[in-house]
């Protein structure tokens, strides 16, 4: 999804400011796990990013997603 498209999707629930929250966290827990985050470009507020790296970075990503997922429906 992109980040128009999601910003999109959470404007229509009314929950623009947390959406931008959830996905800062999720670009953050990619870092975390080792992928390469880089701005592409950037349009006033509209940020262009790409997210890579090695399929075990990618795993890390999915375990870390996971466990926040995890803790946020036992919440």
């Amino acid at each position: 999804m992109s980040n128009h498209a999601f910003a999109a999707s959470a404007a229509e629930t009314g929950k623009v400011e947390d959406s931008a929250d959830d996905f800062a966290a999720i670009v953050e827990l990619a870092r975390q796990a080792g992928m390469l985050v880089t701005l592409d470009g950037q349009i006033g507020r509209e940020k262009y990013q790409s997210i890579g790296g090695s399929l075990a970075s990618f795993r890390r990503f999915v375990e870390a997603l996971r466990g926040s997922l995890g803790e946020q429906l036992a919440a």
